[in-house]
Formats: structure tokens, sequence, C-alpha cells
């Protein structure tokens, strides 16, 4: 029985993710499927709309076979750092082949270009210099096109080729970029459906379990700006300590946080070339979360593997490589102790500021207490 790893965030989980599940078990109809799922907080900095175990539940009802937590320090970083710990997992789960969607579909362009990369990376940190993000100066750089899915699998590829992974990447076909706001039949884009959350015509758009779930208890980084300016403001002449806050942002932040009355206004004021949207959101997410340049040098490794959830099929397995793996599986926080736990945990209570008393509770009890979730 082969391994097949999915990265993903879910947020939310929608047809083209569907999709996405369903071409992988048509590919591979006998083997697991193994989803690397990002928490609480996203890549790009926002919350994810719906609870991490929510979404775990819909990634097994829906294909996977077991679904690994992608911890803080990984999730909530740039592209480098987001495929650095989620190939890091997926060799550890002995993992043979990563599918991922692409605009190209051409997996020998994606190698070459991610050879490239790697023999010379020189452009691409001249354009980072100019204040471009990844995605812009990867493509300034070698001359193709911005397209955010062949981007991250470009990163995706860097990776095993430097760690040497056994692991082959293959594609795909994106119909549509699901990180921007394109339609296409009944597929739109994550961002199309966290903007229209309350419509009834994103319907379409997803699974009936995952349109559901939109109706209550949903979490936007906006809802946490009380939270984040009491942070910003205890620590008003240490703000260089996040992770992020570089170059002399900290200033612009000091000069604009009692001018502005949601996070969305701070990042408008404080945006500029060298600071993208997405880099000044993830920033402000480490800000809120208390995440410190100290935390991510000392969080740099996956030192074991947090198990969300399995069903019959995905459990089998693990008891199969549990003895062959070299870090150890865990299925239970208070059993286990590790500093990327205790950070797994305060930053779910921080979600769960939001939340009344008995889902804040809830969510705390699942993250420290529960099980993973378990599937026939």
């Amino acid at each position: 029985m082969k391994s097949i790893g999915v990265i993903a965030e879910y947020n939310p989980f929608h047809n083209g993710h569907l999709y996405h599940l369903q071409k992988i078990k048509e590919m591979f109809p006998k083997d697991i499927v193994i989803v690397v799922l990002g928490g609480h907080f996203m890549q790009r900095g926002e919350t994810s709309i719906i609870n991490k175990w929510d979404k775990t539940n819909l990634a097994l009802t829906f294909g996977a076979d077991i679904v690994i937590e992608l911890p803080f320090p990984f999730a909530t970083q740039s592209a480098d750092f987001f495929a650095r710990g989620a190939l890091e997992i997926l060799n550890y789960l002995k993992v043979e082949t990563i599918v991922f969607g692409s605009e190209s579909n051409n997996i020998e362009l994606l190698k070459k270009t991610a050879e490239k990369i790697i023999i010379d990376d020189d452009k691409t940190k001249i354009y980072l210099d100019q204040g471009f993000n990844y995605p812009h100066a990867l493509s300034k750089s070698l001359n193709i096109n911005n397209n955010p899915n062949d981007i991250l699998g470009i990163t995706y590829i860097k990776e095993i080729i430097k760690n040497e992974y056994k692991i082959n990447p293959l594609t795909i076909l994106r119909t549509n970029d699901y990180h921007g706001k394109t339609k296409y039949k009944n597929m739109v884009s994550a961002s199309y459906i966290r903007e229209n959350y309350q419509s009834n015509r994103i319907k379409k758009y997803l699974p009936k379990e995952s349109f559901e779930l939109l109706k209550s208890n949903v979490s936007f980084l906006d809802n946490y700006f009380a939270y984040l300016k009491y942070q910003i403001i205890i620590n008003l002449n240490q703000l260089d300590i996040f992770q992020g806050v570089d170059e002399g942002i900290e200033n612009r932040i000091k000069k604009y946080i009692f001018e502005v009355n949601s996070i969305k206004e701070l990042i408008g004021k404080i945006k500029c070339k060298r600071y993208t949207y997405n880099r000044i959101q993830r920033m402000l997410t480490h800000i809120l979360c208390g995440f410190t340049k100290e935390d991510s040098k000392e969080l740099k490794k996956i030192k074991y593997l947090r198990v969300l959830g399995f069903n019959k099929k995905g459990q089998t397995y693990l008891n199969k490589i549990k003895k062959e793996t070299e870090i150890p599986i865990v299925t239970n926080l208070s059993k286990h102790k590790d500093p990327m736990l205790d950070l797994e945990l305060k930053t779910t209570k921080i979600y769960s500021l939001i939340f009344n008393e008995t889902y804040q509770n809830l969510l705390i009890k699942k993250e420290y207490n529960n099980l993973p979730l378990k599937r026939d």
C-alpha cells in the first residue's frame, strides 16, 4: 500500500478541494491519502474561517485517510517555511507521492524551474530586496507566469530536491485560481467564499456539509482587532521582538495603531512596496499570538507528528509505520510535552477568544484532551 500526500488549508473546504481529492482517489484507488493541514491560522496570516477539527472532519468525509497538523511556526510563514514543514512531515510519514494543483499541469517544467532556483537563486533575492513578495520575485527572476499554484508547487519540488526526499511530485490541472476571485462552473476561490460566506449564492460552490458550517462560529482576523491592539500597546517599545517585524516597520505600526479601528485599516496604513498585504497580515498574526523571532529560531524543526484524524485504513497505516518513524506520532496533547505543542494550545486559546464561553471551552478541550477524530 502506497501513501499519497496533500498539503492544504481548506479555508474553507470547497468544490475545488473536493475535485482534488476525487482525482487523487481515481489515480490511486487503493492507496492511503494523507493530508497535512494548516490549523487555526493560515499561511497568508488569516484565521481559519472554521475550526481545524471541523476541517479535519470534512477532509476525512471526502477522501482523506489521515489528517496531520502543520504546526503554527510553519503554517503562518512564507512559502519556503510552509513547504519546508509540510514536506518534512510527509517524509517522516513515508509518503511516496505528493499531488498538488497546477495551472500549467507541466510537472517537467516545474521540476526544471525548481532545479534552476537551487543552482542560482541570486536573481530572486535581488527582487525580494526590492520589495517584491516571493511569488512575484520568483516569476520575475525566472521569467515565468505568476501562477500561485505553480509557484507553490515549485517550492514543494525545491524542498524535495534539496533534502533528497524520495517523494515523487505530480500535478492535477487547476481549472481556476483557488486563491483568487475567479469562477469556473461550480468552483470558485476560497477568497470569494470567505467574502460572501453569509450569502446563499455560495451554496453551489461547497459540499453541503461545508456550507452548513459557515452559518455559525466563523472567524476572521479583523474580529481580533481589540486583542491585537492590546498586544501592540503593551509591547509598544519592543515590537521588533516579534517574527516578521523588521526594517523599522514597527515605527509605522506605532504611528497608526491609535488612528485605526480595524486590522484591515491598519494594514492599509502601513502597507508599502517592501511590505505586501500578506506579509503584513502574517506579521500582525505573529504579534497577536505572541510569536517571537526567538520562537521561530527555536521551533524550526518538526519533532512530532500530530494526528488530527484518521479512518480505519489510516489507522492501520499509522500502526504499521509507527516503529519506523523517527519522531513520535502524537494523538493526545496532554501526554506529550513539546514547546511547539504548547504554542498550538496557546494559539487555539487566542483563536477561541471571539466566541462565546461554551464554544471557547469546547475548542480548548478538543485541543488538549481529545483523541484524534475517527471515521469508519
